[in-house]
């Protein structure tokens, strides 16, 4: 609660403490941290020795402090954060979903090939790491942006390199997303390629391209659509399914029988870009209604909340999601 009032206008200050805290790490570039934090919840924010103040409504400084107070602890930590990230920490406290940075830290994945540290953003990404690390299969649903494919590459990395399976298998369907690509010149590798320059994108976000290429070429790390995999069982292997809405029924049931002793699969997927001709098609739909109750198998739902792209894919989403749920009532009248 704010610590004292100021006049008769109920303007109200109160002060954060922020010993210990990174202060540039607090601040920004050039304030930029502290002045989105001032317009997302529309008071004055000022970083004044070792503490963070804050003027405004009351209103306003009471939906401030929690989000400053998780700035400072991000700063504490030795956590850089973008100036985007602070309009997600307000949609997150808001959302009743917020977990003390601390908390997010103890699931962290630290890739020492690159020095990068992979650290969650939110409740629904460490619940993701959370039940890859305790489960062999997990199945995690979500919309575009919220780290499915992302977050599944760095656990598949990191299992790799602390040896504790020989090789990660990155698989895709190869469906066209409302485009007819066929036809296009090229061998097949070169048909197929642009289906899976996504899982190439995470992973050279984690790897250096030297790396990445004599893992490839040493198979420890194998990229290829989905009818790639019948046929094969993949043993001591880390196996990751992506866009998996896209995936028939049969191809589903075909990829979750690969696999091998000590291996882990990760399926990712979004219900609202199927692709397929029928919708009911999808394997996607079937694994999450039939394959719910099985011990071993987790099922993690991502949200709006989980969304780490730019602010704007968030109301993207949101547009789209009230869109379709006014379509369905009006079908219904």
């Amino acid at each position: 609660m704010p610590d004292s009032t100021t006049e008769s206008s109920q303007i109200v200050q109160h002060r954060l403490p922020a010993e210990g805290a990174d202060q540039l790490i607090l601040a920004g570039v050039n304030d930029a941290n502290l002045s989105e934090l001032a317009e997302v919840c529309g008071c004055r924010v000022v970083l004044r020795d070792d503490h963070v103040v804050l003027s405004g409504s009351l209103a306003e400084v009471e939906h401030c402090s929690p989000i400053a107070r998780r700035m400072i602890d991000l700063a504490r930590l030795g956590t850089p954060f973008p100036a985007s990230d602070v309009r997600r920490f307000a949609d997150v406290v808001e959302s009743s979903e917020d977990v003390a940075p601390s908390a997010l830290d103890e699931s962290k994945i630290i890739l020492p090939g690159s020095r990068k540290i992979i650290t969650p953003k939110s409740a629904g990404q460490k619940a993701y790491i959370d039940e890859m690390a305790r489960n062999d299969i997990v199945i995690s649903i979500g919309p575009a942006g919220t780290g499915k494919t992302y977050l599944a590459v760095a656990m598949a990395i990191d299992l790799l390199h602390k040896k504790r399976l020989r090789q990660i298998v990155l698989v895709r369907p190869a469906v066209e997303a409302g485009e007819q690509l066929g036809f296009l010149p090229g061998t097949l590798e070169e048909k197929v390629d642009p289906y899976l320059r996504p899982l190439y994108d995470a992973l050279g976000d984690m790897m250096p391209s030297d790396q990445i290429r004599r893992a490839i070429e040493n198979r420890s790390i194998e990229i290829a659509p989905l009818a790639y995999m019948r046929g094969r069982t993949l043993s001591d292997a880390f196996v990751i399914l992506d866009e998996a809405q896209n995936a028939t029924t049969a191809q589903m049931k075909m990829f979750l029988t690969r696999l091998g002793l000590n291996s882990k699969a990760v399926i990712t997927g979004d219900k609202t870009q199927i692709d397929l001709p029928h919708r009911r098609d999808s394997g996607l739909l079937e694994v999450e209604r039939i394959l719910k109750s099985i011990d071993g198998i987790s099922i993690v739902y991502l949200g709006e909340h989980d969304v780490v792209r730019h602010r704007l894919v968030k109301d993207i989403i949101r547009a789209y999601a009230n869109s379709a749920s006014k379509t369905e009532r009006e079908g219904s009248e």
